[in-house]
């Protein structure tokens, strides 16, 4: 079935049958099938209740089957035993699709889940699409059809909004009232026992009455899948922006993790990593949400081309707010050309300031306004302008919204209002808001919302870097992993760790697993100093904590020693101790450090990491996130938005390190990730960065393996390499 088909039966049916539909104000069967009498449906509406002759004074039917005429959709709030052999009869009907607003399925178990399942197959086998069950139902405005139990119909606009929560969606309308706004499509989908997110969002996408997509997440039951089709909803030829806000950001889960990577990847950094590389705009709050909204709605042919903001306002301190707020929002105040200068200071009063932000002083009259955002919104540093007004005795308000007005019609840059105060700026509020121009009631909100459209702005205008060609040894490292499956082993440490990652490309120095003090002395000199050493045991994985590790060994006489220090550390820290030995290894030449990793999630695969490393990565949490499979841009991007990135590049006259070699390896990585499913979790700290074109080097790496699974994705369904270009960053 295509993933879109039947859909449009949800929003724009010709008839509906309410299936439960109740004389009693107050139950939702009464409440659902007013709001659709009471919103001026221009299709056929038909009460379905056995006991009743009618409801609303409208004639009822013993069943769905009784209605003498087709019906599109219907809309069924009944118990889960009854719900089951109603939807059977709306399927022999013929219905094209189904709404379950009642709850007691999947979400409180037992024979509600089966049900649920049950119900969800005869649909699927009948191609009947299926929302719910346990939601509020399905708006839409345009088409005056409010099928769902809350009593408010939205004003119609141009966004849309999905939510898996229903009584977040009667809380989001009563907000939007409040701030007039309006929506093409509304839907609640509960359990998603058939339609889901990415259908809907798929849908609203071809919607020529949806410009805008808010999305409300709990969970998604789609990993990959999801990133490849919404990556080309907002970012395709036809880009549709999508703000997403989701429940549940803090997480304890990572607590029991073995490696570095598994303690910083809590599942917000799957859900943050989802929609990164999706092109999603993620939200804080519900006023963020609407803050966006309003802002992508009314902006959706201005985005701006960098993030260099202008501000003019006629009261200091807003304007200073708004400068801290555009800074902190990844955006940067405009430095103005001269000539842009010279105009502003023929047109503003000795005492103004003609400098970013400008303040055109307190007294400033509409005219003033104008001048000076004619001068800004001209100047070819600039990208977007706040327009901060505080109402004080002269202020022109209305006449200030109209100049707004009249300038954002004539110009493709974006341009926030931000109209301080509540009762006297109302009527410039509301003018500006008839006029689609974003207005704000603190410049905090203007300057976050400028910034989020900078960032869709900045996706959907991304490059693409040609891709690396690998030759990887897959059979070699598979082979390793293999045979310590089979010998019950769950890790792998770094002598098997460094020849897997030898087999994708990375450069690993000379290494041994020693027994003895003369042994590792032996090793050392025909490998040649310096060395360092460390501790190999199954009981001691981050080496360090232990006092397991010396670097920087340089003689014969200090590695015996070291050998001893080594061993007596160990069974210190640990008294029962299984020590296999002491690895000895050259010492890879200075550079900077940093921390490659990957641990595995269910639905969504392989999770890779990368940051700042050595002993404090788990102090400082410097890192990013990214799904395999990972392309050159995602690598690319990964090193770029890590704090760290600034030491790498050359800091303070620093040479720069060898940021190809970190991206290849990156890809080369998510390459192992994606070909050996049984590798449960993997760092590899530290990887040293020599100078740029002298490449990295391994000092350190641990496996975890699960031999039991081969993971929750199936790998060879994921793309090919020759196609991840087209949707992977």
């Amino acid at each position: 079935m295509n993933p879109i088909t039947g859909i449009d039966a949800l929003f724009n049916p010709a008839s509906v049958a309410v299936i439960g539909a109740s004389r009693t104000p107050g139950k939702v069967g009464h409440d659902i099938f007013h709001s659709i009498l009471a919103g001026d449906y221009e299709g056929t509406l038909y009460p379905v209740n056995p006991k009743a002759k009618a409801v609303c004074c409208v004639r009822s039917y013993p069943s769905i089957i009784d209605i003498p005429d087709s019906v599109d959709l219907a809309i069924v709030i009944l118990p889960p035993v009854h719900a089951e052999s109603a939807i059977r009869e709306a399927i022999s009907k013929g219905v094209r699709a189904i709404v379950i607003c009642s709850a007691g399925f999947k979400e409180v178990g037992g024979e509600g889940a089966e049900i649920e399942l049950r119900i969800a197959a005869a649909c699927r086998e009948a191609g009947v699409r299926l929302v719910g069950p346990n939601c509020l139902g399905v708006i839409n405005p345009l088409g005056k059809l409010n099928a769902s139990f809350s009593a408010r119909m939205p004003k119609a606009g141009n966004i849309s909004f999905i939510s898996q929560s229903g009584a977040l969606c009667a809380a989001v309308l009563d907000f939007a009232a409040d701030r007039d706004f309006g929506f093409s499509k509304f839907i609640s989908i509960g359990n998603k026992a058939d339609v889901d997110e990415l259908h809907l969002l798929q849908y609203l996408h071809a919607d020529p009455d949806t410009e805008v997509i808010m999305l409300y997440l709990e969970e998604l039951h789609r990993g990959p899948e999801f990133i490849h089709i919404v990556k080309e909803i907002t970012g395709g030829e036809r880009p549709t922006p999508i703000l997403a806000i989701k429940s549940g950001r803090t997480s304890d889960g990572a607590m029991a993790a073995v490696s570095h990577t598994g303690s910083l990847a809590g599942s917000e950094a799957v859900y943050d990593a989802v929609f990164t590389q999706s092109g999603i705009i993620r939200v804080d709050s519900i006023n963020e949400l609407f803050d966006f909204g309003v802002a992508f709605a009314c902006h959706r042919g201005k985005l701006p081309v960098s993030n260099r903001v202008a501000i003019i306002s006629n009261a200091g301190g807003p304007g200073i707010i708004a400068t801290d707020m555009t800074v902190s929002s990844n955006a940067r105040l405009a430095k103005f050309d001269d000539d842009t200068i010279s105009a502003l200071k023929s047109h503003l009063p000795p005492t103004a300031n003609v400098n970013n932000p400008v303040d055109v002083i307190g007294d400033a009259a509409s005219s003033r306004y104008e001048d000076a955002m004619e001068c800004v919104i001209k100047c070819e540093t600039v990208d977007g302008v706040l327009v901060i007004l505080t109402p004080q005795s002269m202020t022109d308000v209305i006449g200030t919204a109209e100049v707004i007005v009249k300038i954002a019609r004539n110009s493709q840059k974006p341009i926030f209002a931000v109209f301080m105060g509540i009762i006297d700026v109302s009527k410039g509020v509301k003018y500006l808001q008839e006029n689609h121009i974003p207005v704000y009631r603190f410049p905090e909100s203007a300057a976050k919302a400028f910034g989020a459209l900078y960032r869709y702005s900045h996706f959907v205008n991304r490059p693409h870097l040609a891709q690396f060609t690998f030759k990887h040894d897959r059979a070699g490292a598979r082979e390793i992993v293999q045979e310590a499956i089979e010998n019950g082993e769950t890790y792998i440490g770094e002598i098997r760790g460094t020849k897997i990652l030898s087999c994708y490309g990375f450069s690993v120095n000379p290494t041994k697993l020693t027994t003895t003090a003369e042994e590792a002395a032996d090793f050392a000199e025909h490998i040649d100093y310096p060395v360092v050493m460390k501790i190999v045991s199954p009981q001691i994985i981050h080496k360090s904590d232990g006092g397991g590790v010396i670097v920087g060994l340089v003689s014969r006489d200090q590695v015996i020693e070291a050998y001893d220090k080594i061993i007596k550390n160990a069974q210190a820290f640990k008294p029962d101790v299984d020590i296999k030995g002491v690895l000895v290894q050259k010492l890879a030449p200075k550079g900077n450090e940093v921390i490659l990793g990957m641990t595995r999630y269910p639905i969504f695969g392989p999770l890779l990491m990368f940051g700042t490393g050595g002993v404090f990565v788990e102090v400082f949490k410097d890192v990013s996130f990214r799904l395999a499979p990972v392309t050159r841009n995602g690598a690319h991007k990964m090193v770029n938005s890590v704090k760290g990135y600034r030491l790498l590049n050359g800091y303070r006259g620093s040479s720069k390190a060898d940021l190809l070699a970190i991206e290849r390896m990156l890809v080369a990585l998510s390459d192992l990730a994606m070909d050996i499913p049984e590798i449960k979790e993997l760092d590899i700290n530290p990887l040293f960065v020599h100078p740029k074109g002298k490449g990295a080097t391994v000092a350190d790496c641990r496996f975890i393996l699960d031999g039991h699974t081969a993971g929750s994705v199936d790998m060879r369904k994921a793309p090919s390499q020759s196609s991840l270009n087209s949707w992977c960053l």
